[in-house]
């Protein structure tokens, strides 16, 4: 059982600071860190080191040759990463004193990806396989429609939020995940709310109070409480919580318990600094499980 995600890649530039400053403001940074990070690429780390096989589909830069070396040590199989000429996306992430953060993103390669490579990427998933998807690339609703037509479960994270792409993909989304502010703009822009969402299942993600697990058909919703933690940065909690919550699901687990897999490696993820290295291991997980 395999999970393809086509997701972002990007340099994560982080600036640590007393608070984010307001429009027209300059405020000095007390610590600055490169990492890599993409919503895309810390739910393929997540899913990876919480022991999944999995093929991340995506695009940096063709001579961007420091990031493909770095993808490869973080375990990653850089083999659908494809080499375009634009520039490697990337992120400048504030972060204040009790760890908010405010983003600025350039999506760069992110969103130059060939529809052939997709195809390419895809011509082997079958219907137990997961494919994951954000709306940090092109492409999403071909990779779905592929996914879709094989039986494969689609799990849409439909951030950063765009209401013309959640339209066109969710015909052909099995599970969606939504933050508490998604989840408002996208009953804004549909009219409906989640029990009437034509999907089989959604997931509420709402930060420290923890995720909902929703079964639409059933119109059953299921609260995870989140895990105590200290809070030092949340930039992507909800993507190592998502990426954990997928590998459960694909090694059988129940959705209870996947949830529940993903919100210990979520706190353990907001208690460190940075994004996609200081997602945790399998056997952290396990050992605070």
């Amino acid at each position: 059982m395999t999970i393809y995600n086509l997701g972002s890649i990007n340099r994560d530039l982080i600036y640590q600071m007393q608070r984010l400053p307001q429009a027209g403001e300059t405020i000095a940074a007390q610590e600055f860190i490169e990492m890599l990070g993409g919503k895309g690429l810390n739910q393929s780390v997540a899913a990876t080191r919480a022991g999944a096989d999995l093929v991340h589909i995506g695009a940096i830069g063709k001579d961007d040759r420091d990031m493909r070396e770095r993808l490869q040590n973080l375990g990653l199989d850089t083999s659908a990463i494809a080499g375009v000429d634009h520039p490697t996306g990337h992120a400048i992430v504030s972060v204040d004193e009790a760890g908010e953060n405010a983003i600025v993103l350039l999506q760069g390669a992110n969103v130059q990806q060939d529809q052939d490579m997709i195809k390419q990427s895809l011509k082997n998933i079958k219907d137990s396989d997961f494919l994951m998807l954000q709306n940090e690339t092109n492409y999403q609703l071909l990779a779905a429609q592929i996914a879709y037509d094989v039986g494969a479960t689609v799990v849409y994270s439909a951030a950063p939020f765009s209401a013309t792409a959640v339209e066109a993909v969710l015909p052909f989304v099995d599970i969606l995940v939504v933050n508490t502010v998604e989840r408002q703009q996208l009953s804004d822009a549909l009219g409906i709310g989640e029990f009437d969402l034509p999907v089989s299942t959604a997931i509420i993600t709402k930060g420290a109070e923890g995720a909902d697990w929703i079964d639409i058909k059933s119109k059953v919703s299921k609260a995870t409480p989140a895990m105590n933690a200290e809070v030092v940065d949340t930039t992507g909690a909800g993507d190592t919580f998502i990426g954990y919550v997928v590998s459960g699901l694909a090694e059988g687990l129940p959705p209870d318990e996947a949830m529940r897999l993903g919100s210990v490696a979520a706190a353990i993820m907001v208690s460190r600094k940075g994004t996609a290295s200081a997602i945790p291991t399998r056997a952290e997980v396990d050992a605070r499980l």
